[in-house]
Order: C-alpha cells, then sequence, then structure tokens
C-alpha cells in the first residue's frame, strides 16, 4: 500500500502573508490541525495547531483577550511557520511514512509530486490504515502467537485454522521484544466455524498463544 492510497487530497492551504487568526479559523472549519504554507504554488512551510499554541502562551500572560486577538491578526504565518518541512511522494510506502512520521516525532507529511503539492498525510490518516490492514470493523476471533521464525511457521497456523473452516482476515507479525529465532503473529480469522476445536488444536499445539473471541 502506498501514500497515494491513503493521503487526504483536499489540501487546505495558506500563504506566508496570511495572518495566524486566518489560520486558526481555516483549523477550526475545517477541522484540521496542520495546514502547508505556499507561495507560488511552492511549498515554503507548515503550520500546525502546535506551532500555534507555543506562540501565544508567552503573550497570553501579558495580554487581555482583545489585545491576544489583535496580535494575532497582525503576526503573519511566515514569523511562526517551520520552514523545514519533512514530506514524502505518493509512490512511497505508507508503513515508511508512518515509520518517518514516529521517528522525527511529526504530525503529517506534506506529500509532493515533481515538486507541487498533490495531498497530505496525517496521523489520522495512519490509523485509518491500521483499522483497515487489521480488519478490526469486520470482526473475527483474534490469534496472539509467537512462532518459530523459518519458512511455512505461518503456513502452518493458517493451515490449522482452515482446517475448522475459518478464513484469514489479515496477518501482522513483529520481531520486536522476541527471542532471536522467533517472532509474534496476529492473524484474525473470518467465516464461522468450529471456534471450541480451533481453540483446542492451537492451545495444544503452541507454547506461546491466546485467542480473543470475536
Amino acid at each position: 500500500m502506498f501514500v497515494s492510497h491513503w493521503m487526504t487530497r483536499k489540501v487546505f492551504t495558506v500563504s506566508p502573508d496570511d495572518s495566524i487568526s486566518d489560520a486558526v479559523s481555516l483549523m477550526k472549519e475545517k477541522g484540521i490541525k496542520h495546514i502547508p504554507v505556499l507561495k507560488d504554488e511552492k511549498l515554503k512551510g507548515i503550520i500546525s495547531d502546535r506551532d500555534i499554541k507555543e506562540f501565544t502562551p508567552s503573550k497570553a500572560t501579558t495580554l487581555d483577550i482583545f489585545e491576544l486577538h489583535y496580535l494575532l491578526a497582525k503576526t503573519k504565518v511566515k514569523e511562526i511557520m517551520r520552514t523545514k518541512v519533512t514530506t514524502t511522494t505518493p509512490d512511497t510506502p505508507v508503513e515508511e511514512a508512518a515509520m518517518v512520521m514516529h521517528d522525527q516525532n511529526v504530525g503529517c507529511l506534506p506529500v509532493l509530486e515533481n515538486g507541487r503539492l498533490v495531498g497530505i498525510i496525517s496521523d489520522r490518516d495512519i490509523y485509518r490504515v491500521l483499522v483497515d490492514i487489521t480488519g478490526v470493523r469486520h470482526g473475527g476471533h483474534t490469534i496472539y502467537l509467537t512462532i518459530e521464525d523459518r519458512p511455512g511457521s505461518v503456513k502452518e497456523v493458517a493451515d490449522i485454522i482452515r482446517k475448522y473452516d475459518f478464513g484469514l482476515q489479515s496477518v501482522l507479525t513483529s520481531y520486536e521484544g522476541v527471542e532471536e529465532g522467533y517472532r509474534d503473529v496476529v492473524i484474525r480469522t473470518k467465516g464461522a466455524g468450529d471456534f471450541k476445536k480451533l481453540k483446542a488444536e492451537l492451545e495444544g499445539t503452541f507454547t506461546k498463544v491466546r485467542i480473543k473471541k470475536g
């Protein structure tokens, strides 16, 4: 899956010379937290609700509400926007975009194609990815196992699941915090099979298994 499949294509933007008040109003109206800053259709920076919050507290201690509104109205976006912006491309794997966002502690990545802004992918989009690839909305039983990291080990689990008339809705794997030579696997089933027999065989075959009935 690629960024192009999950990014938000309709991107709301501001210019460097717009006021912070304009940016705040746009965020509230559209329910967004990040706004790319464009000038002549080129990405010049990005402004977020966090940037605005970091700008206003020091001012708010000495200004009343009317003075604060005046300050936000006269202060331009370019004065507080971040000009060092990490971006991505439509054909970047979405998991790589998620890793960059996590490692750099950013809430979104503008998506550029040939230097032109074509979308934006945010933490909310990444949540949608997680919900979709796990199939959690569609129910099913969830099987958590630690298995040997060798060819065919996942198939052995899948064969047991299919043996009792279940299908595979999603298969996820991780090596984090697992002993070398093993890996964690999470499988969500689909269909109506014999749950009791499936549970009994899995627990009798594997030492580290947890099953959550859907």
